[in-house]
């Protein structure tokens, strides 16, 4: 089982989006998060703990992850998608973005 997390800023658009594609998927455990104050959940220890794999959809957020993170990040994989915010909620070209870039590093 891979357990994925998905980061974007607010945890809104993006990465509850790719938490709901992706937890369909055979063996894949999925989770998400933001990195702003105002994110509907703000990225955890725990989830950082938990996370085998984890997608940011920026450069900016594998910046942020890695100030507040720092060493916890340590034999984690971080993969930027490069992702920019301007996707709806499960929209399809996000849908079909997000498993053109992200089931490569999810198969096995």
């Amino acid at each position: 089982m891979t357990r994925a997390l998905f980061i974007c800023s607010r945890n809104r658009l993006r990465s509850p989006t790719a938490e709901e594609v992706f937890c369909h998927w055979r063996d894949v455990e999925t989770d998400s998060a933001g990195l702003a104050p105002d994110a509907v959940t703000i990225v955890s220890d725990e989830q950082i703990a938990w996370a085998q794999i984890i997608f940011v959809m920026e450069r900016t957020h594998k910046s942020k992850l890695a100030k507040k993170f720092g060493s916890r990040l340590q034999g984690k994989k971080v993969i930027c998608l490069d992702i920019p915010d301007r996707y709806s909620f499960m929209q399809p070209e996000l849908i079909a973005l997000l498993e053109q870039k992200v089931a490569k590093f999810l198969r096995p």
